[in-house]
């Protein structure tokens, strides 16, 4: 328990030098935005994730065999947009290899860019959400979760990769001390998995309780403080400087 606290406030705040610099308490601040955006897009897209590519994979078979309540098309949709992000993510990516805060800076302002059309559709249709909505929430989530996903990839933090969940979770019981492991970063780990469930279960309770630009416009000041923060750190450290691909 006491190497789970200590690694949990190594990554929360970060040591002086850490090679990472301040990137982990930063990925987690995304890793929160992953679950409110999804908690948004499942609950009031008709069943379909804007982050949770793997998901959406398993719900497009589902729709194609028929099950109620899910639909091909969105599916599609919001792998496409995803994609699209990703690619743009890509050449961001390629593009800042110097410097992974410049790299993070620019990914979150281009994600703020693109949640805050999301927000500004969601206003403009005053939380009703008809088939142009709908769609238009999913391209626009879509690509800013792509984006997300391409520089979480390029910065190679450990553990946070913002979406992906299983193998953070496979870590933490195959990794420990139990099954003969060295059990590496457990609060890392943990602080990851609370963190999406934070954002997931804000965004259900919000969806449920609240406007729907509630939600959005919270993902959005997340983003947005996310990249006025990296935007300050990035020119005070070297210690987070080189790129790592993923």
């Amino acid at each position: 328990m006491r190497r789970l606290l200590t690694d949990a406030a190594r990554t929360l705040v970060p040591p002086s030098g850490d090679r990472h610099g301040p990137l982990p308490p930063l990925m987690l601040a995304l890793t929160v935005v992953t679950g409110l955006v999804d908690a948004v897009s499942y609950l009031t897209l008709g069943h379909v994730f804007v982050a949770n590519m793997t998901g959406n994979v398993v719900f497009l078979g589902f729709a194609l065999a028929g099950a109620a309540g899910l639909s091909a098309l969105a599916s599609v949709v919001s792998l496409a947009a995803f994609l699209l992000g990703a690619l743009a993510g890509g050449r961001l990516g390629a593009r800042f290899a110097a410097h992974r805060g410049h790299l993070l800076r620019t990914a979150t302002a281009v994600q703020t860019a693109l949640v805050a059309v999301a927000v500004a559709v969601a206003a403009a249709a005053d939380g009703h959400v008809t088939t142009g909505v709908r769609y238009a929430l999913i391209v626009s989530l879509g690509l800013a979760m792509g984006v997300q996903n391409a520089a979480a990839r390029r910065l190679g933090v450990p553990d946070l990769t913002t979406t992906v969940l299983t193998l953070t979770l496979t870590g933490l019981a195959a990794d420990s001390s139990p099954a003969g492991g060295a059990a590496p970063r457990p609060g890392r780990r943990v602080l990851s998995v609370l963190a999406m469930f934070a954002g997931a279960l804000t965004g259900a309770v919000l969806t449920a309780h609240a406007h729907l630009v509630v939600t959005l416009g919270l993902a959005l000041v997340l983003l947005a403080v996310t990249s006025l923060t990296t935007h300050r750190l990035s020119t005070a450290g070297a210690a987070w400087a080189g790129t790592q691909a993923g």
